[in-house]
């Protein structure tokens, strides 16, 4: 037989297996069954979604979005950055994820033509004690293996690349860049549907219950949406749940601990008529007693240029606006003993952040120690964003994964698995970690065995 028929009869195979594949799941859905519901349609939860069915296109997998669309919190509010890595502790999982996560970005970003911009990032060291600091960030990032990272030694060098700057050392990463990380979700979103995956948005889970009568066995879980006749019968369930994790997981079982604290981060915006002035992003060198990263300046896709952010506890969880106010979740924060503990040791830099945030002026300093040029009457109010910050008791910032199951042994506990937190970088991170989620979800249910691909295609 020659090669091209050969190809052809492979193609054939290839096609009429989809065809099989997607009447199989079609069937399936009009029933709302699946094996695997992903909770929340954030950046995390579409790639874990996306990455989960590409290893098990037999799978049949869904996603559920409280809000009308996907992306609609922290990863349609955030400032776009593709971070590369240089920040985080040598050898530390968060270091790991990040580097790959540059890596499978780009090469995500190429194939599907998404537009991008790798316009680089300067760290600015402003003072000599800076200057310590900024050689400690340098060697990290040459420990975990940043492309591409150099050492700018004068001013003149950082004006080469930042014509407006001054400083006395950089670090200088040209492979950090820009991009719309709500548009990537879509693009995860659009590989899921593609592949045979269902998104149900406006669907706020109100609880999770054991499956009653004869579909037990087969779909143990239910999950309860707010709004009538709203049910979808599951296998397994993973929720990914972004500022709601921590109450999702109480539905459950878990405990509250750690709690989501949700911190505001407000930008400015610089005026069109100097937005030449800053060609990519610039940095401030990270102050290890405070919790924040601090003010730096950022460009985005459409020529704008973000300044900022601040950090201000917000209101309610998904509050963007100083008037964004639920006394519950208000009042649920400031008695968590975690948060006391973290305001009373960080008191002043919180009271500074509310002055900063009621007060523009007084934000220009910490930006002109970078750009003397701008004054407080080129910017204006610009955007906000929600941080899910996890906390824990004693009053610490959760910097590392946290996953979790509810105690004993019913099915809730079985077959629920929680991804508590999935901290900063997420989105610059989310198809490498969507590769750890997924390798998680195939050892916590066992999916990928001969058992289990036996059971799920026959259904």
């Amino acid at each position: 037989m020659s090669k091209l028929a050969i190809n052809f009869k492979g193609l054939l195979q290839r096609s009429n297996l989809r065809v099989m594949q997607q009447r199989y799941r079609s069937l399936q859905h009009r029933n709302k069954d699946y094996d695997l519901i992903v909770i929340g349609g954030g950046i995390v939860g579409v790639a874990s979604a996306r990455e989960i069915l590409q290893r098990h296109p037999y799978l049949r997998v869904a996603i559920v979005e409280k809000e009308p669309k996907l992306a609609a919190h922290q990863s349609g509010h955030n400032s776009g950055v593709i971070h590369a890595g240089i920040y985080y502790k040598p050898g530390s999982l968060k270091a790991k994820l990040c580097v790959e996560g540059l890596r499978l970005t780009y090469a995500y970003l190429d194939k599907k033509k998404i537009p991008y911009k790798k316009c680089g990032k300067l760290i600015v060291a402003t003072d000599n004690d800076e200057v310590k600091r900024l050689m400690d960030l340098y060697e990290r990032g040459k420990k975990n293996n940043v492309p591409n990272l150099t050492l700018l030694h004068s001013e003149d060098e950082i004006q080469k690349i930042e014509p407006f700057c001054q400083g006395l050392k950089a670090l200088w990463s040209p492979d950090t860049g820009i991009v719309d990380w709500g548009q990537v979700t879509q693009h995860y979103a659009m590989d899921f549907k593609t592949d045979g995956g269902d998104i149900f948005c406006n669907y706020k889970v109100k609880k999770f219950t054991e499956t009653k009568g004869e579909k037990i066995d087969a779909y143990p879980i239910t999950i309860h949406g707010d709004r009538n006749n709203q049910i979808l019968l599951t296998k397994n369930v993973l929720a990914c749940g972004g500022l709601q994790s921590d109450l999702l997981a109480e539905k459950t079982g878990c405990p509250r601990e750690p709690r989501i604290i949700p911190f505001r981060g407000e930008y400015l915006l610089l005026a069109k008529e100097k937005q030449h002035m800053i060609k990519g992003n610039i940095y401030p060198v990270p102050d290890p007693r405070f919790p924040f990263l601090g003010v730096h300046f950022t460009p985005r896709m459409d020529g704008s240029v973000w300044l900022g952010p601040n950090a201000v506890l917000a209101f309610k969880r998904e509050g963007y606006k100083w008037s964004d106010v639920n006394i519950f979740e208000l009042i649920d924060a400031l008695r968590y003993p975690g948060f006391i503990k973290l305001a009373s040791k960080n008191l002043g830099f919180g009271l500074k952040e509310i002055i900063k945030s009621a007060f523009i002026n007084l934000q220009m300093k910490d930006l002109q120690k970078f750009i003397p040029d701008i004054t407080e009457y080129d910017v204006c109010r610009g955007p906000a964003g929600v941080r899910a910050q996890a906390l824990s008791l004693n009053g610490e910032l959760v910097d590392d994964f946290v996953f979790d199951r509810g105690a004993g042994h019913n099915l809730l506990a079985k077959r629920i698995l929680h991804c508590r937190n999935a901290p900063s970088p997420g989105a610059t991170s989310s198809l490498a970690i969507a590769k750890m989620v997924a390798d998680k979800v195939e050892l916590e249910f066992g999916i990928g065995n001969k058992h289990c691909k036996r059971t799920t295609n026959l259904g």
